[in-house]
């Protein structure tokens, strides 16, 4: 359990295993951070796959973390070990591909949104309830794999799409059976390695400088307004309810 790195053939693989749906806590968002940076920096590597084992690909933060810590610690923690995890994928110094399945959501919508290539597996659905837990986060990242309009509807609505609807807008690469997605996702990593790695890297910083959008300094900004909603007392009386499986009765 928790993640499992290898490397072979010039591809690096991260794998997620945090049961029972792969959200993590605040030491994992760290954790995932530090090895995907590591895994960057390793001059005999050429690209990373980024995926999960077990029921989904990530449900985002560990809300029951939250909900038994006392004070602001874990939501601080949360914050910033998302901050670092999303920051350290879209930074990695090689390309990062990310074979989803199942879910992704809320905090694994950062993780991919930030990828460079995305398989997957058939019926995997992408969304961000966060407005359903009284927060905001990652729409920048969203941003990135939908287009402005169905964006926004799928924040205020909380409903996902399926991963068949982001193939057919070209932010998912491919969309292969659940026993394939390892496959396809090394397929594409493997065709990556091919080339200079030298190369492959200036590359993935070109493209970084070139995005139309910081999503550091975006996702950033989202993040202060989650602590307005936490201040207001919103956000727990949310997380308080999907701890206690009922339904949220806002007082705001």
């Amino acid at each position: 359990m928790g993640f499992t790195v290898t490397t072979a053939d010039g591809i690096a693989e991260i794998v997620m295993e945090h049961p029972p749906v792969n959200a993590l806590t605040v030491a994992g968002w760290f954790e995932l951070a530090d090895l995907v940076t590591q895994a960057g920096r390793d001059p005999e590597v050429g690209a990373l796959v980024l995926r999960a084992e077990g029921k989904g690909f990530n449900a985002g933060v560990d809300i029951k973390e939250m909900q038994h810590t006392e004070g602001f610690d874990a939501l601080l923690g949360a914050n910033r070990g998302c901050y670092a995890a999303f920051a350290a994928v879209y930074e990695c110094e090689v390309p990062v591909i990310a074979a989803v399945h199942d879910f992704c959501l809320g905090g694994g919508i950062g993780l991919v949104g930030n990828a460079d290539v995305i398989v997957a597996a058939e019926g995997t659905r992408f969304g961000l309830p966060e407005v359903n837990q009284g927060a905001l986060g990652a729409a920048t990242h969203l941003a990135r794999l939908v287009p402005q309009h169905k964006m926004r509807e799928m924040v205020y609505t909380a409903e996902p799409v399926d991963a068949s609807l982001l193939e057919s807008w070209g932010s998912v690469s491919r969309v292969v059976p659940r026993e394939e997605l390892r496959d396809a996702a090394f397929e594409v990593a493997a065709k990556i390695c091919t080339k200079s790695r030298f190369v492959i890297r200036r590359a993935k910083e070109c493209l970084n400088a070139i995005d139309v959008v910081d999503v550091k300094r975006s996702y950033r900004f989202e993040q202060g307004f989650t602590f307005e909603l936490n201040l207001s007392g919103v956000a727990d009386e949310a997380r308080d309810a999907f701890v206690d499986k009922t339904e949220a009765k806002f007082s705001k």
